[in-house]
């Protein structure tokens, strides 16, 4: 004799739908929809029995029944008709539920007007396209002999996703056959060619060379064109460092020149292919929607996203208690199958709205107030005021969204670490991380604030944070150095 824990079919079905996201539930729906004939989507308005389709029911008996007696009278009276009868009763042009020009006026005005001149085919296009298909789309506009082709196909594969060439001219020019004869003032002469493409600055080979692509596109009238050149060309290093002084020592120029040089050089784009998107696009969906009424905050599911299912009632009606034929046993377990799948799907809404009903109660001040009133929040707070465990708390959190009226966020978002603070409170790292933001964005752009000293106004405010948690918090937010942040004003 023992005791053990088994996960039973219905228990694995319902924690592999906890943890789906909105689109792969939505997927699973789908794959059980075309698998399971018993399944069937819940339209709105419908008006359907919920009684147990399994239950003798005289109802359900009789309902092929009377669907027959109803095709048969209907196809008698059919019968019955006379050649005459049939000619008068059908028009001769049936009407139509819509037009030719309803259905394509969407299209029509789509389509560039004779004074658009901004409209752009690939602005029209659903599908990513990418910077080799783009680079290669304009080759095969240009005229060149099949030698320079060959090597602008080859140059073309090098150049990465960021839009510069990977390889060097000299490891291009040795992959090729020696029976070509090609040389590596041919290999230069078509990737200058090739420079000309669009986005400007694509198959450079450094940083410098791509500014400078850029600049020699711009109007040759272009103020302050020499000097960014001459930036761009010999001075890119300094410019990375932010040595000013030692720029406007070595170009000879003042203070606001510089400035205004180094705008220009701003303007242009140091990662020129990733104009060209080639990713697919990533849709959220949110699974619960938060919103004030009055003083109270709301919870409620998306049902937009969540479709309704029900039992098919005359497919259910077929099943027969005392038969144990083949077709009979398969409708039966079908039929499980769909009480089990509709079941599981009620506990995945009921646990996500146990637990997104708790983090709205916990983080209201985040929802009023904003990130700086986050509160630290880890997943035991969530487990043990829903009665639930870790692990499932952490199912129901991950791939799923919260609708809000200051944005889309993730429920896990809403968790965070605490710090402790000086009059013995706690304050969490998301709401440091906004503080941390916050400051920055108002800091004297050619004082930049160091990570020391943003820990010493942290801890003027009560927060206790020593300068590497500060560091790390900035480097989670994508803010760079003080050194690199620093600004010629």
């Amino acid at each position: 004799m023992g005791q053990q824990l088994t996960m039973t079919p219905q228990l694995q079905q319902a924690i592999r739908l906890l943890q789906l996201s909105t689109l792969d539930l939505q997927q699973e729906i789908q794959e059980a929809l075309e698998s399971n004939p018993m399944l069937e989507r819940q339209e709105d308005g419908d008006d359907f029995d919920n009684s147990d389709p399994m239950a003798d029911n005289a109802e359900n008996k009789p309902a092929a029944e009377v669907q027959d007696n109803s095709f048969q009278e209907s196809t008698t009276s059919a019968d019955n008709l006379e050649d005459g009868e049939w000619s008068e009763r059908i028009p001769n042009e049936l009407p139509v539920d819509t037009a030719w020009e309803d259905i394509y006026q969407t299209s029509a005005s789509s389509l560039p007007s004779s004074d658009d001149d901004e409209w752009d085919f690939t602005t029209r296009t659903s599908a990513g396209e990418s910077l080799q298909s783009h680079l290669l789309w304009q080759l095969n506009l240009a005229p060149m002999s099949d030698t320079d082709r060959l090597i602008a196909v080859t140059l073309i594969d090098s150049i990465n996703g960021q839009g510069y060439l990977e390889d060097t001219l000299e490891e291009i020019c040795a992959g090729f056959d020696p029976e070509l004869d090609i040389e590596l003032d041919e290999v230069e002469a078509v990737l200058h060619r090739i420079q000309q493409f669009e986005p400007a600055g694509v198959g450079a080979r450094n940083l410098g060379e791509c500014l400078l692509l850029q600049l020699r596109q711009l109007p040759a009238n272009t103020p302050w064109m020499n000097e960014a050149k001459r930036l761009v060309t010999d001075f890119i290093d300094l410019l990375g460092s932010r040595d000013y002084s030692q720029l406007m020592r070595r170009m000879k120029i003042k203070e606001d020149e510089l400035r205004q040089v180094i705008e220009l050089v701003q303007s242009l784009n140091p990662r020129p292919g990733s104009q060209i998107e080639s990713s697919e696009p990533e849709y959220v969906v949110p699974d619960v929607i938060v919103r004030k009424d009055s003083d109270r905050w709301l919870v409620e599911l998306n049902q937009e996203a969540i479709p309704r299912l029900r039992v098919n009632p005359q497919y259910a009606g077929f099943v027969r208690r005392a038969d144990t034929s083949a077709d009979n046993t398969f409708m039966r377990n079908q039929l499980q199958e769909a009480r089990w799948f509709i079941k599981s799907l009620q506990s995945r809404n009921e646990t996500l709205m146990k637990v997104a009903t708790q983090i709205v109660e916990h983080q209201r001040g985040f929802l009023d107030h904003g990130d700086e009133a986050m509160k630290p929040l880890v997943l035991h707070d969530i487990a043990e005021a829903v009665g639930m465990h870790e692990s499932t708390i952490s199912r129901v959190t991950t791939q799923k969204y919260m609708h809000t009226p200051r944005g889309i966020y993730e429920l896990k978002y809403f968790f965070s670490s605490h710090v402790s603070t000086s009059e013995g409170g706690e304050c969490s790292s998301t709401a440091i991380r906004a503080i941390i933001k916050k400051l920055v964005a108002a800091e004297n752009q050619k004082k930049p604030l160091s990570d020391s000293k943003i820990a010493g106004l942290l801890e003027a405010q009560g927060i206790q944070v020593a300068r590497r948690t500060v560091a790390k918090y900035r480097e989670s937010l994508g803010i760079a150095p003080s050194s690199e942040r620093k600004r010629l004003m």
